[in-house]
């Protein structure tokens, strides 16, 4: 079967093997450059649908990179024949962009069924020059239905990639199924996080030791990582599932988040979602009700098609909130309900869902639900690479995914992030240091973070005086400028090249991050009267580019504990100027 439908720019083809749906295709032209093509499946009883594929070409003319929220650090496109991407609710998200290599967009696509695995691609054919397009459907085993309807967004507009993927988030967040979960403040200032800095040896009283430092360092939360539940200390999950606190590092879990909250800061809590030990309790009681084992783990992943399990698994949560206090919790491994290749066959009766995925949407929904109950600013947590629009239904945190002491992955991650997000916090993945690293490195992994939330993950009764003295200054920086970093639009340039630099503008007030380049261009026709400068490079000195007459300007720079070493005036007229900002330093340029 092939069906075809045109519009001003692609011809596209849905392609599958024989069916008994009715299969319709509607083109719509939302505005010059933008065409939305819906798909409708139809049938008069609920069928198992086979695999179906909706592709179409373009051309690849001016094109250099492109951009998936999978991607990580290689932004190069590959061969029609070399790879399939894939996404559902606990996977990336459906939406691919191709760019040139000033970064202006020349085809963006998006799906509209985040939910489900969806199968696409934008690979480069050898023999045409053209990039070969699809979205492939049903390539998972689905439930049978009767009808089924989704949307596919092209956009060959000639803006900037980072426009075109706002376009695409907003035009999610607008589907009444993706709608954003609400974001409370808290879950926009810096943090302090176990896990790096404790792993599974968190005590009660070593963390409201590190909380203390914390709070007069800036931080307002902590997140008490994997360890709270067990004295076991091997990294594995064997005794999740009780959650109840192991009474050797936490004897009284209501007096501990009580002390923390005296601090002035909120409490949130690990919990591997999915998980049951072998040792636990309740590992009879759920041990057929499962998608499969994991021997290394020596822990199952429950099957959420189950309302009982659903209802154990909210309980839980419930239950922290009301005994402990508890601000938020960190949702761990949502992924791993997703594995069909290695999934069990169900034996015991009682499922109310088929489709895992659907499921799975249901007991997230239902824990939010009646968690914001409880408290209505509770926080959410989701770990990369679940971090699509259906996951922002639930989680108002999306944390990079683990890439610890590498502040050049964290930046790619965080920023892949913030493209797509939204209004939902991007929070950074654990920023750690070695205490003997110079303080001007120990500042990069704060720098390279600098368009998300700080999650700060050292001992800091172990740093040296100037590296708590950084450590201040960044977080007093962040919290400042929180509305430039986090809140506004950014630019993102260059992600074939790891966003080598980063502006951001609101108001009559800029920020720019250069974190390889040397040379940072300024526009004086843009409506700002205060540049920051931040050299994010392990190298001494900037060089601005003005474009106009900028006029008089008085500079200061500051080195990366913030003392001032050089204030001066300066005539930024077009050309060339060189400022001795320090690694890992800043000039603040006011326009007078």
């Amino acid at each position: 079967m092939n069906k075809i439908i045109n519009t001003d720019t692609h011809t596209f083809t849905l392609s599958g093997e024989d069916h008994g749906f009715t299969v319709t295709l509607f083109t719509k032209k939302l505005q010059e450059g933008i065409d939305l093509i819906t798909l409708q499946f139809e049938a008069e009883e609920a069928l198992t649908p086979p695999v179906f594929t909706f592709g179409w070409s373009h051309p690849a003319c001016d094109i250099q990179g492109s951009w998936h929220p999978a991607q990580d650090r290689n932004k190069s496109f590959k061969a029609d024949w070399m790879r399939t991407l894939r996404s559902n609710a606990a996977a990336s998200a459906p939406v691919y962009s191709l760019f040139n290599s000033v970064g202006r967009n020349r085809l963006t696509f998006a799906y509209s069924d985040a939910l489900n695995t969806v199968h696409y691609s934008g690979g480069i054919s050898e023999e045409t020059a053209d990039f070969h397009c699809r979205v492939q459907l049903f390539t998972e085993t689905t439930a049978p239905f009767t009808s089924y309807e989704a949307k596919l967004l092209v956009d060959t507009r000639d803006i900037p990639y980072y426009e075109s993927l706002q376009g695409v988030q907003e035009w999610w967040s607008a589907m009444s199924e993706y709608r954003p979960a609400f974001v409370p403040a808290a879950a926009k200032e810096p943090m302090y996080s176990t896990w790096y800095s404790m792993h599974q040896n968190v005590t009660d009283a070593h963390i409201e030791e590190q909380c203390r430092l914390a709070k007069k360092l800036g931080m307002e939360a902590v997140i008490v990582d994997d360890g709270w539940q067990t004295s076991d200390n091997q990294r594995g999950y064997a005794y999740c599932g009780d959650w109840e606190t192991f009474e050797g590092k936490f004897p009284d879990m209501k007096r501990h988040v009580d002390a923390v909250h005296e601090l002035g800061m909120k409490f949130i809590l690990w919990y591997s979602v999915p998980f049951i030990g072998k040792y636990s309790k309740v590992w009879d009681r759920f041990k057929d009700k499962i998608l499969r084992f994991n021997e290394n783990h020596g822990a199952a992943v429950l099957d959420p098609r189950y309302p009982d399990v659903r209802e154990y698994i909210i309980n839980k949560y419930e239950e922290a909130v009301k005994e402990w206090g508890l601000d938020g919790f960190k949702l761990d491994f949502i992924d791993t309900f997703y594995s069909p290749e290695l999934q069990l066959p169900s034996i015991v009766p009682g499922k109310d869902y088929e489709s895992i995925p659907e499921a799975v949407d249901r007991l997230l929904t239902d824990s939010i639900g009646r968690l914001r109950e409880l408290n209505p600013d509770i926080m959410i947590e989701f770990r990369q690479m679940y971090i699509g629009p259906a996951m922002r239904k639930y989680g108002n945190m999306f944390r990079a995914a683990d890439c610890p002491n590498d502040s050049i992955q964290n930046r790619v991650r965080t920023l892949d992030i913030r493209l797509i997000c939204g209004d939902t916090a991007a929070h950074a993945d654990m920023i750690m240091w070695h205490p003997e690293e110079p303080v001007e490195s120990a500042a990069l992994q704060l720098i390279n973070c600098l368009f998300s939330v700080p999650q700060v993950s050292v001992l800091l009764d172990k740093l040296p005086a100037n590296h708590l003295r950084m450590l201040e200054y960044w977080l007093s920086f962040w919290k400042e400028n929180r509305d430039l970093l986090l809140d506004g639009p950014i630019e993102p340039m260059n992600p074939e090249l790891l966003y080598p630099l980063v502006r951001a503008f609101k108001e009559d007030r800029g920020i720019i991050v250069a974190y390889h380049e040397r040379i940072v261009p300024i526009d004086a026709g843009a409506p700002v009267s205060e540049w920051t400068l931040v050299n994010g490079r392990r190298q001494d000195g900037l060089y601005l580019e003005v474009t106009g007459e900028v006029g008089a300007a008085k500079v200061i720079i500051k080195n990366c504990c913030g003392d001032i070493v050089e204030e001066l005036s300066a005539m930024l007229t077009t050309g060339i100027h060189k400022l001795a900002v320090p690694a890992s330093g800043l000039a603040t340029i006011s326009i007078l």
